[in-house]
């Protein structure tokens, strides 16, 4: 499931890419690259633990 998150980076990168590289840019594939990068990003994103609760975590166990 993990390298689901790095095709969606990869996939959206290259259309987004591909996209800008014509003198006819489409713009809705740009943004269509764009969104898909970004979910890509999102994914990972949210399975990284704050620090903040971290830090809190070990407070309370300090004290």
């Amino acid at each position: 499931m993990k390298y689901v998150n790095y095709i969606l980076i990869i996939v959206g990168a290259f259309i987004a890419m591909y996209a800008k590289t014509g003198t006819d840019q489409n713009q809705y594939i740009l943004i269509g690259g764009i969104i898909i990068l970004v979910v890509g990003i999102y994914r990972i994103s949210r399975n990284i633990p704050s620090r903040h609760n971290n830090e809190d975590d070990n407070n309370s166990e300090n004290n």
